[in-house]
Parts: structure tokens; C-alpha cells; sequence
């Protein structure tokens, strides 16, 4: 049982750059992959990008050279770092979570354990 909450979403123009952090209660997750997922509406969750417990991350192509994940366990806090934000970012960024020490990752949201409860990301043009 590690509840996670999000925060950090917001407006934000095109270009511009938000920065969510995910902060985890009742427990440590150094031993978790983390997983920031996003949702749009009308359309189906989607995996955005992960970080391992070793550090291993991995991102959707989309988000690739514009999005940085990134975790510091003594906090129990993981972030993503989104720059140059488009408007098809637009949409609910949920941090997910689940028991995991390997060097892989897992884009099916019904791989994951734990759940935020979301925050907006709205990017205009």
C-alpha cells in the first residue's frame, strides 16, 4: 500500500513547460517502477514514460527529447520534467506504481498496483 498523489499540472502555451512531481505516502517505492500515464478525453490511457529503481528510463516516442523523468527515493518523490509542451499533451497525468526491481518496463495500465488521483495538463496554442 503506497498511495501516491500527483501535482504540478496547470495552463501552460504551447512551448512552454510544466513540471509534475508524484510524492508517495505510507511507504517507500525505491524498489518500484514508477509510470507516469496520461489520458485524454474521449481516448484511452496511455503509457508517457518510466523510471526503474536502477534508474532505467523509458519514454513514448512522442515525448522523447522533450519529457524527463526522473526520481529521488529519499523523498519518495518522482517527477516529470515537460518542455516544449504541445496541445496534443493536453490531458489527466496520472502517476502509477508497482513492485518491481528488473531493468524492464510496463505500458498496460492494468500492470500497476497503485494510482494517483490525476492532475490536469492543459497546453493551448
Amino acid at each position: 500500500q503506497v498511495p501516491l498523489v500527483e501535482s504540478g499540472g496547470g495552463l501552460v502555451q504551447a512551448g512552454g513547460s510544466l513540471r509534475l512531481s508524484c510524492a508517495a505516502s505510507g511507504g517507500t517505492f525505491n524498489r518500484y517502477i514508477m509510470t507516469w500515464f496520461r489520458q485524454a478525453p474521449g481516448k484511452e490511457r496511455e503509457f508517457v514514460a518510466s523510471i526503474t529503481w536502477t534508474a532505467n528510463t523509458y519514454y513514448i516516442n512522442s515525448v522523447k527529447g522533450r519529457f524527463t523523468i526522473s526520481r529521488d527515493n529519499a523523498k519518495n518523490t518522482v517527477y516529470l520534467q515537460m518542455n516544449s509542451l504541445k496541445p496534443e499533451d493536453t490531458a489527466v497525468y496520472y502517476c502509477a506504481a508497482r513492485y518491481y526491481t528488473g531493468y524492464s518496463y510496463f505500458t498496460d495500465s492494468n500492470q500497476y498496483d497503485y494510482w494517483g488521483q490525476g492532475t490536469q495538463v492543459t497546453v493551448s496554442s
